[in-house]
């Protein structure tokens, strides 16, 4: 059976390029070799594409975290670009081995005039892109896979987009009815030109404490608890450092961290629910991924009523934003009233094996490996449906 070429895409312009590493080696660990024929492609911090000297092999967030902070101001090195072609053609990807003075060969396939410059076909029959954050995971990607008519694992443009934007998520969630906090979206060029106004329009809207958050980015990297009006300024530039956009929510006293995966395309299923217990007060950058602190409860303690609720909204969740592929989806639960509030999705959530979305699927009786070979049919088949779609009037 001829192996399907499998372009993992991994890295990013993102705040969580380093946690897409570790994310991207443990697709290339558990990619069947029997079955798939993986090739590494790397996006760079500074946006380039280029065909990786061999794939991600660290599998801790924290020990390529730790190994970036010891590269940091080093050139990366790049030994071929990437550029996709469209589809259909007998070469939808193109290496170019590109020397140190520039010049490229023309001939596909051999050097051209003895600089050494190659350009070399690389079909791919599928694209796996393992990438969180903007310019990845915010349908940027999604887009241009699209233009060039490949398959590709995980939601299409319309969702990612969406799941990403934080505050346009909350207005289709509310065009759904599903439950959510309260919250404000401040434009930073708002909050640069009228400092007091938005001061002011925040506590007397929303009770402390409330949270702040860039609207579109994850890993909740740039996120503050504000627990008193001195520390609104503080935690408003921070966000503001990181999106032109950003959203106020209302605390929920008490709460617990209740997640869920969701995996499909028209008709998705929801795993088991898992529960995050968190090292610091609340699930941070640093507890997600440098301390060894917090801990994932699977399966949460929670009563059958509460696990279907958090189940049937994970599923609403997922379709309303026109999910496909995975997502993983994020409650907070009161311990006082047990109301159950929805948080956001995350089309491209942490895929490691020891990631909630893996683990939860884990419990839910679908291993590592097979989830992987799910997330490929699942992309293979929404595209040859796309593919029976006219494009003509004629």
């Amino acid at each position: 059976m001829k192996r399907l070429r499998v372009g993992v895409i991994y890295g990013g312009r993102s705040g969580e390029h380093e946690v897409s590493l570790a994310s991207a080696a443990a697709v290339f660990a558990h990619l069947d070799r029997q079955r798939y024929e993986p090739v590494p492609i790397r996006i760079e911090k500074d946006g380039r594409w280029a065909l990786a000297e061999r794939a991600p092999s660290a599998m801790s967030a924290a020990e390529v975290i730790e190994h970036a902070r010891l590269e940091a101001g080093r050139a990366p090195r790049v030994a071929r670009e990437v550029h996709l072609m469209a589809r259909p053609c007998d070469e939808p990807l193109l290496s170019i081995d590109r020397p140190a003075h520039g010049k490229t060969a023309l001939d596909r396939g051999h050097s051209g005039d003895g600089d050494g410059a190659v350009v070399q076909s690389m079909g791919l029959d599928v694209v796996f892109p393992v990438l969180h954050g903007p310019y990845g995971e915010d349908g940027t990607v999604q887009g241009l896979l699209e233009l060039a008519n490949l398959p590709y694992v995980g939601c299409g443009v319309l969702a990612s987009a969406v799941g990403m934007d934080k505050a346009m998520m909350k207005v289709v969630f509310a065009q759904h009815g599903l439950p959510q906090v309260d919250h404000a979206v401040v434009l930073r060029a708002e909050w640069v030109r009228n400092r007091d106004a938005v001061r002011a329009g925040l506590l007397g809207r929303l009770a402390m404490p409330f949270f702040v958050k860039p609207a579109n980015l994850g890993s909740s990297v740039g996120i503050s608890k504000v627990r008193d009006a001195s520390e609104l300024d503080a935690a408003l530039d921070l966000a503001a450092g990181f999106d032109r956009k950003i959203v106020v929510e209302a605390g929920v006293a008490n709460a617990r961290e209740i997640e869920c995966a969701v995996l499909g395309n028209d008709a998705p299923e929801a795993s088991v629910a898992g529960e995050v217990v968190p090292s610091r007060e609340f699930y941070d950058y640093e507890a997600k991924y440098l301390d060894d602190g917090s801990k994932t409860i699977i399966p949460a303690d929670l009563a059958a009523t509460q696990l279907a609720d958090v189940q049937r909204i994970s599923k609403a969740a997922f379709l309303a934003i026109d999910g496909s592929g995975l997502a993983r989806v994020d409650f907070l639960l009161s311990r006082d009233d047990g109301r159950l509030y929805l948080n956001e999705v995350n089309t491209l959530p942490g895929f490691t094996t020891i990631s909630m979305y893996s683990k939860l699927w884990e419990a839910s009786g679908v291993a590592y490996a097979a989830l992987i070979d799910r997330l490929i049919e699942l992309a293979l088949e929404r595209h040859a449906a796309k593919q029976q779609l006219r494009t003509s009037v004629l």
